[in-house]
């Protein structure tokens, strides 16, 4: 994969993490305060690989990183909607967002 398939996070004492960028992303492993920037970042690569729709899995738990999600979706300029995944997605432990294609 090019340099376009992946974005990086410098996180954690300047460790970059590769992130592939797919139809979803799982954010399970990183920090509520992480999830911000990443997600921005995630949304503008999606877009350019052409996809339209996005899966945002942030797990049930105690709902702290499906707000961030949720916030960071409301006011997205590439959102187009955003809701709970169905049942085979990951119901509401997953947001589904539709998004703005916007291939080279």
């Amino acid at each position: 994969m090019g340099a376009e398939s992946y974005i990086k996070l410098a996180m954690r004492q300047e460790k970059i993490v590769r992130v592939p960028i797919e139809d979803s992303i799982d954010l399970h492993t990183f920090r509520p305060g992480e999830v911000k920037d990443l997600l921005k970042d995630y949304l503008e690569a999606a877009s350019r690989k052409g996809f339209a729709e996005v899966r945002i899995i942030h797990g049930k738990g105690t709902g702290v990183l499906r707000q961030v999600v949720r916030s960071v979706l409301e006011k997205h300029p590439l959102v187009i909607s955003f809701g709970d995944g169905d049942e085979r997605s990951g119901g509401w432990g997953a947001t589904v967002a539709r998004i703005k294609a916007k291939r080279k």
